[in-house]
């Protein structure tokens, strides 16, 4: 019996060495390039004026506000985002559609204008705000509003990212560890907890690194006040409208590797989770 020529698997794209050029080209020319200008222009003056710009009293009270502000409202939308997401994933209800709209929202609304309502309903004279402001908590104008903004735009990551995966959770296991005598809490955090795990780390990570770079709808609601609710990236607008390219880019430079760090930090957690939970 004659043998049957030999099927070539044939693919859509062009092959590895053009893709891969084409991706390195391109992720040089997006990425890589400006990123290199940033750290060429903060070197530019030198070692001692890069960590005077750095590292003076008010860019280290600009990046607590920041990373701290976002630390917070990545770590709140993990929680709510992953009980949306359950929702979303878990139950048929009227208006399904409509709360999965909602949640991406915060993707299609311009920043300024989210800014512009959140300030109007937090401040001491707005909706929320004037409820907390008789018990003597203000929102705006305070570092807590930033939380509030960076929140807001936050949380569809969270909820985006954990929804496929839920969706892929299977019911099977959770049954089985109820029949075994398994509580609902221990099988939430021994079986379902675990495999969804990756995806809460990176909607942490993205909505974390969203939210240091934030500016447009936090702008409003800060204050801006020097040492108190002022963020890196208006310090760095700042220090651009006094020309001072050197200390603006020192102070990019310094966002880029605390979020870099982090962002490798939470990626090496997540691939050994997904190597734990492999074996």
């Amino acid at each position: 019996m004659p043998k049957l020529p030999r099927l070539r698997r044939s693919s859509s794209l062009p092959g590895l060495s053009l893709s891969l050029g084409i991706t390195v080209f391109w992720l040089s020319f997006i990425v890589l390039v400006p990123l290199s200008a940033v750290f060429l222009k903060s070197a530019s003056g030198g070692l001692g004026e890069f960590v005077a710009a750095a590292f003076s009293s008010r860019a280290l009270a600009s990046y607590k506000v920041t990373f701290g502000a976002a630390l917070i409202a990545a770590a709140v939308n993990v929680v709510f985002g992953l009980l949306i997401a359950w929702v979303l994933v878990r139950y048929e209800f009227p208006l399904k559609r409509l709360m999965g709209a909602l949640v991406d929202l915060p993707f299609a609304l311009p920043t300024a204008v989210a800014g512009i309502a959140l300030t109007a309903l937090y401040a001491d004279t707005g909706l929320i705000g004037r409820q907390f402001a008789e018990l003597g908590i203000p929102i705006a104008y305070t570092p807590a509003g930033i939380v509030v903004a960076l929140t807001f735009i936050g949380l569809p990551f969270v909820v985006r990212t954990v929804e496929p995966v839920l969706a892929e959770v299977s019911r099977e296991a959770e049954e089985a560890a109820l029949t075994l005598g398994a509580s609902r809490l221990q099988t939430f955090g021994r079986v379902i907890l675990p495999t969804l795990f990756p995806a809460l780390a990176t909607g942490f990570t993205l909505a974390f690194a969203r939210g240091a770079g934030e500016y447009g709808s936090v702008i409003f609601i800060a204050g801006n006040m020097p040492f108190k609710s002022e963020i890196a990236p208006l310090l760095i607008i700042t220090q651009l409208e006094e020309f001072d390219y050197v200390g603006a880019a020192a102070i990019a430079v310094v966002m880029l590797l605390v979020s870099f760090g982090l962002l490798l930090v939470l990626n090496v957690l997540q691939h050994w989770q997904q190597r734990r939970l492999g074996t």
